[in-house]
């Protein structure tokens, strides 16, 4: 039994989605049953809990050989570092003693630093955390999600710019959330016997001004990459209603990809690149 969190979003669908068609038994996790019905016609199980409820985890871990966790996001959270906190303290305090031998966890380039990389610290202090268990634990170091950019689509197809928090000429790994999720498949199905890193990108790097072509092409018009930067980043973000701790972690991150401290962590894990390119994302996701 394979117990996959995060359902109702990009990566946690996919898992389940590739299990399933692989005839493999799933459990889904949600807090709303209604919202898994669409994998109980498929043949999971739908256990009613939170990743941060250590209760309803263990009911949910119950029988389970391998589980995918992520931590799940709440944009508008005054303290997003110490909600993040509650749920690794729920896994560490449920993992060992769940009869568990394998745990994926959705994580992040960057992850192998403690401090100067915005809400990529969240990712770090879960993997140091499961790292410290006896269950052996594969960390899925994700790109920059290409499904970020949809939010900005349409300005580019209206206004013919692409606003982007990094600087237009950085060029930094991508990836689809579709590969993230069959890699955490395959993860979970050729389970490790210790800590393992992935890294995961898409079939190319790319600049925002890569993007904002790319962007361009599909529409059929010109689109140049706008650069927001310093607290014009956190503005940005609170006019669509982020609070303002995590818009300052975003505003970090970004200067952190444009120095470079968020990359890949030299001479540990293993590279992987995922076959969905920009285009195949973006396009369906258009402005019509």
């Amino acid at each position: 039994m394979f117990v996959i969190a995060g359902v109702t979003g990009n990566t946690g669908s996919v898992v389940a989605e590739t299990l399933l068609a692989k005839k493999q038994p799933v459990r889904v996790l949600v807090r709303d049953a209604a919202k898994a019905e669409r994998f109980r016609s498929l043949g999971a199980e739908v256990a009613v809990g939170s990743l941060d409820d250590a209760g309803s985890l263990a009911a949910a871990l119950k029988g389970a050989k391998g589980a995918y966790l992520l931590l799940p996001p709440d944009l508008a959270n005054a303290d997003p570092l110490g909600r993040a906190q509650r749920f690794i303290d729920a896994w560490t305090s449920v993992l060992p003693r769940s009869g568990l031998e394998h745990a994926v966890l959705l994580s992040s380039v960057g992850a192998q630093h403690a401090e100067g990389t915005g809400p990529i610290k969240m990712v770090h202090r879960a993997e140091q955390a499961l790292s410290k268990l006896e269950i052996p634990a594969t960390f899925v170091r994700a790109a920059y999600f290409i499904e970020n950019w949809a939010s900005v689509l349409g300005a580019a197809a209206k206004d013919g710019v692409l606003p982007t928090f990094e600087r237009p000429d950085v060029t930094f790994p991508m990836v689809a959330t579709r590969d993230i999720g069959e890699t955490a498949a395959h993860a979970l199905l050729e389970p490790s016997r210790e800590k393992r890193i992935i890294h995961l990108a898409g079939p190319k790097d790319h600049t925002p001004n890569d993007v904002a072509a790319i962007v361009g092409k599909l529409l059929g018009r010109d689109v140049k990459a706008l650069h927001v930067a310093g607290e014009a980043i956190v503005g940005t973000l609170e006019s669509f209603g982020i609070g303002n701790a995590t818009a300052r972690l975003f505003r970090e991150m970004a200067e952190a990809i444009d120095s470079g401290h968020v990359a890949w962590e030299k001479d540990n894990g293993t590279l992987l690149r995922g076959k969905t390119s920009v285009e195949s994302v973006l396009g369906p996701l258009l402005p019509r």
